[in-house]
């Protein structure tokens, strides 16, 4: 039997029409930013339709009913019914989530190898996460920052192929070194990265 917690009463300050509104106001910051990272290494379609299903019914209604401006809504909905119907949705229709690359759950797990394309999204999606879900609309973020939470998140046992951690290891360090912008509009770069992923396979 699943656990069921309950929302803090301060989670709910917000009226629904405030919620919708900052929510739909997130989630196009969110796109902005991807889109502005994807652009940089020529994954224009891939830009444009990023994360599109949030704008579904049951992403959206889901995220509005549990936002609160501090907090994924996912979250908050794992908190107050042990799932979240937003996230089951989601990580099923979005290919740049290591989610959608696993099965054979019942022996353990078996995480897939990921195409680079949506790998280099992944990359995109974490950059754009980090800027436009901190605050003082992403002032502070930096890669080093980024970094910090990529380490972290890898402690935690996350499941996902070797390849794509070393894929993420290889590019957050060579942005650290150079910069996001010289790193994602070197088409030469890219080229190669993509070469040494995809003999690892």
């Amino acid at each position: 039997m699943v656990a069921k917690y309950s929302i803090r009463k301060s989670e709910y300050k917000l009226n629904y029409l405030d919620k919708a509104y900052r929510h739909f106001m997130t989630i196009c910051r969110h796109k902005y930013y991807v889109a502005k990272y994807c652009f940089m290494c020529g994954l224009y379609w891939q830009g444009i339709t990023h994360d599109l299903s949030k704008f579904s019914p049951v992403e959206f209604f889901e995220s509005v009913k549990y936002y609160t401006g501090t907090e994924s809504p996912i979250n908050v909905s794992k908190r107050a019914n042990g799932w979240s119907a937003a996230w089951q949705h989601h990580k099923y229709n979005n290919k740049h989530h290591r989610e959608y690359w696993t099965d054979n759950y019942d022996a353990g797990t078996t995480c897939i190898n990921i195409p680079f394309k949506y790998m280099l999204e992944m990359v995109c999606d974490f950059l754009g996460a980090g800027q436009a879900y901190s605050t003082n609309q992403g002032k502070e973020f930096t890669i080093q920052s980024e970094l910090a939470w990529w380490n972290s998140t890898k402690k935690k046992g996350i499941k996902i192929h070797d390849h794509s951690i070393w894929l993420i290891d290889r590019i957050f360090k060579d942005m650290e070194m150079s910069s996001i912008e010289k790193v994602l509009t070197d088409k030469q770069y890219i080229s190669a990265l993509q070469k040494e992923y995809e003999d690892k396979e």
